[in-house]
């Protein structure tokens, strides 16, 4: 495929163009602990890796399937989203290198660029006052706004809808989870690159259907603009 031909980047947030550092794992540790989850228990160690292998998706969604009960999910994610919004105020959350740069250089060469999250709106607005980037992409989308999260197509459909892009064949979908990389399949995305930079090694984003997979965000200009 010629590399012109892609006209919007649907880019993840966490993990790929923002570094994660764990803040995702230590937040899921407070909201555990608020439905009385403790640290070092079998419980504890069979949430978190489901919280490792579902990274991308809705926090909701995650909550909802970890403890089953609707009252409970909303109680964990309510923790979950006081204990990231306290580490990202604390100045935890910080732009991976290059990210910025990279989305400056395709929104200068004229690709759309849309900044989407599985955190809610009021998480992904926190995200982006700490990095100062309210305006740096062309649209922000979280789950709520889209009808479902990963790894679902409606983020990236959502974005295509919004933007008044013709076809996916002209969406290039990025993502550091294998999440993502069901997304940018479903969606019918004509580029689904993962970055190693997050939760997912390149093996499991192969499997999940990225058509790419570069080192960081940073590669990404030269990859879509030859």
């Amino acid at each position: 495929m010629n590399p012109v031909d892609v006209k919007l980047v649907v880019l993840d947030m966490a993990g790929t163009t923002v570094a994660d550092d764990g803040l995702v794992e230590r937040a899921f540790d407070a909201a555990a602990g608020a439905l009385g989850v403790e640290p070092g228990t079998p419980e504890h160690a069979r949430m978190a890796e489901h919280v490792r292998a579902t990274m991308g998706e809705s926090k909701i969604s995650v909550f909802r399937h970890l403890f089953g009960e609707e009252e409970k999910a909303q109680r964990a994610n309510l923790a979950f989203e006081a204990a990231y919004h306290e580490l990202v105020d604390g100045g935890l959350c910080v732009a991976l290198p290059g990210a910025a740069e990279a989305i400056e250089r395709l929104r200068t060469a004229g690709r759309r660029t849309v900044l989407t999250t599985g955190f809610s709106r009021s998480t992904q607005d926190r995200i982006l006052t700490a990095l100062g980037w309210h305006g740096i992409a062309d649209l922000t989308l979280c789950p709520a706004e889209a009808g479902r999260g990963r790894p679902y197509p409606d983020l990236a459909l959502t974005a295509l809808l919004r933007t008044g892009t013709d076809s996916v064949h002209e969406m290039a979908v990025v993502g550091d989870t294998g999440y993502d990389m069901l997304t940018g399949t479903r969606a019918g995305a004509a580029v689904v690159a993962g970055v190693l930079t997050g939760a997912h090694r390149e093996e499991r984003l192969r499997a999940d259907g990225a058509t790419h997979v570069l080192g960081s965000i940073a590669e990404l200009p030269g990859l879509l603009l030859g």
